[in-house]
This record gives structure tokens, sequence and C-alpha cells, in this order.
């Protein structure tokens, strides 16, 4: 069997649930936004995390276990009330 090459998926138009396809690592910012609109956060050690949301709503979500994926869409992980760390956003 040879071996598959490339993204199978380039063509194929995506829904809100189905992966993302690009991941950045983030790092929290009071002013700076995410490259693009988040459709998920990576929680990779645990702590608070306050984000601003798609429609503009800051949201602290409190002791997100290291590990955790959060669904929500984003602009920005603020610095002030994230204490978690090496958080990654599903573009």
């Amino acid at each position: 069997m040879a071996a598959l090459t490339g993204d199978r998926f380039v063509n194929n138009t995506g829904g809100l649930s189905d992966p993302g396809w690009d991941a950045v690592a983030v790092t929290p910012s009071n002013s700076v936004d995410i490259a693009a609109t988040a459709r998920a956060l990576y929680v990779g050690s645990v702590g608070d995390v306050t984000v601003v949301t798609a429609n503009g709503n800051v949201v602290t979500f409190v002791a997100v276990p290291t590990g955790t994926i959060l669904p929500i869409r984003c602009t920005r992980v603020n610095s002030t009330g994230t204490g978690a760390s090496s958080i990654v956003a599903f573009l």
C-alpha cells in the first residue's frame, strides 16, 4: 500500500465540529489577538483561562485541568486572569 501524502481534505468545506486546519501557540496578552479566531483552545498546564470570545465577551474558565480542550471560539487569551500555560489555539 502506498503512503498517503498531502492534505486529502483541502477541498472539503468544513463545519464547526470538524478538526481545526492549523494550530498556533498562544501567548496570553491583554492587547494582542490570536492570529485568527480560534475554534478551540488546548490547555497544557492547569490554571484559569480568561478569553475574549468571538462576540467580544470576556469570560474566565476557572481551574481548567491539564490536557483540556476548551471548545470556545475566541479572539484572545488575556494575560490578566490567566494562570494556565502551554496554551494552543486550534484555527
